[in-house]
């Protein structure tokens, strides 16, 4: 018998079993997914997140990422740029879930790919084809996709009109190198925004986090709802100018931002976007995402699988503050009333730029 099953290779997932195999602890980590993808969501690699792959052996240099040192605003004919209290990179998922994957192997741990977990508690993984993985310690970590009997429920305002995830992938080109360069940029508008980032290759990964009502009024079509940001974005237009148009725009519906789990049951350890899901402008997805892995680790060496509610409520603790100033930030830059005030007063005190980019990194355990 496994002493812990992890579902989900994705960051938290990898990390979670990098931890637990490198402790002793005989981990099989699963995974829906044949081969490794890329992952709608992530993408930015803070400081902090750097430092503690590297904890995990994952090391720069593997990594190869697009250096970025600062963050530009845009809002209207407004914009504001400052430089980031540390180097981050620029890494497609793609890559870093790829080398968590390899350093989880080689930690020790058992992977099997292409197995769908259906049900997950009561000691037990049940998977689609039948099978039954035991194990006293079971750790969630499948991303910002729901998990059945695991409802993520977001806020009360969120819900008339709920949040859809979108992502567009910008190819390679000279002038988005020079236009981009080595900032991370957020694009605000009227119920949503939009993050930018080039990648080890030189792409641009562009997320974006819209409202439902403003989706519908571009007829539903996320490409036409592009087409529309593109032609009323003069800055934004610039950079999808050079975006491959007969490509597919990837989407996910109704992601719970700001939710946060605050308790579980005795074996289990929620993790990553199962336990909370973080306003993606903060760009500490990934932070979460690691961080909350290495609280799990540790609290399962002190207690195994008896020390899971305590880690959650501990967990939910610690994000509080991030996730609320990343709520905050987030309301007010999709609020045409607001996000060209908020990006002036960024262009004129870059200090509250980089006192917000701290303030929203997920501290240590």
């Amino acid at each position: 018998m496994n002493d812990a099953v992890v579902v989900g290779a994705g960051p938290a997932g990898s990390a979670a079993a990098i931890g637990l195999a490198r402790s002793g602890a005989a981990v099989l980590l699963i995974e829906r997914a044949r081969d490794v993808g890329d992952a709608l969501c992530g993408g930015f690699l803070s400081w902090q997140t750097l430092a503690r792959l590297e904890a995990l052996g994952v090391d720069r240099a593997a990594l190869g990422g697009q250096r970025v040192t600062r963050v530009r605003l845009f809002a209207g004919s407004r914009r504001s740029e400052t430089m980031l209290p540390g180097e981050a990179w620029g890494v497609s998922r793609h890559r870093l879930d790829g080398l968590l994957q390899a350093a989880a192997v080689a930690a020790g741990a058992g992977l099997e790919r292409g197995v769908h977990a259906t049900t997950i508690g009561g000691g037990a993984v049940q998977t689609r084809d039948g099978a039954r993985l035991v194990a006293p310690s079971l750790f969630l970590a499948t991303g910002k996709h729901g998990f059945r009997g695991f409802p993520r429920e977001p806020a009360a305002w969120q819900r008339s009109d709920p949040v859809i995830g979108l992502r567009l992938r910008l190819p390679a080109h000279p002038v988005l190198a020079r236009l981009v360069g080595d900032a991370v940029e957020l694009h605000l508008f009227d119920r949503g925004y939009a993050g930018l980032v080039r990648q080890e290759d030189g792409s641009g990964n562009l997320c974006l986090a819209v409202h439902k009502s403003r989706l519908d009024e571009a007829g539903g079509e996320p490409a036409a709802l592009l087409r529309l940001l593109g032609d009323t974005l003069p800055h934004l237009g610039e950079r999808l100018a050079y975006a491959d148009r007969s490509r597919a725009v990837d989407a996910i519906g109704h992601v719970p931002y700001g939710w946060r789990a605050v308790d579980t049951a005795p074996g289990l350890f929620r993790l990553g976007d199962q336990a909370g899901v973080i306003p993606s402008l903060a760009g500490e997805g990934m932070g979460l995402a690691i961080a909350s892995a290495a609280a799990a680790v540790a609290a399962w060496r002190r207690g195994g699988g008896d020390a899971a509610p305590g880690f959650q409520r501990g967990l939910a603790a610690r994000t509080a503050r991030p996730f609320m100033l990343a709520n905050l930030v987030w309301r007010l830059g999709e609020n045409p009333r607001t996000a060209g005030p908020m990006t002036a007063a960024a262009s004129l005190f870059p200090p509250l730029v980089r006192i917000a980019s701290r303030a929203t990194r997920i501290g240590g355990r």
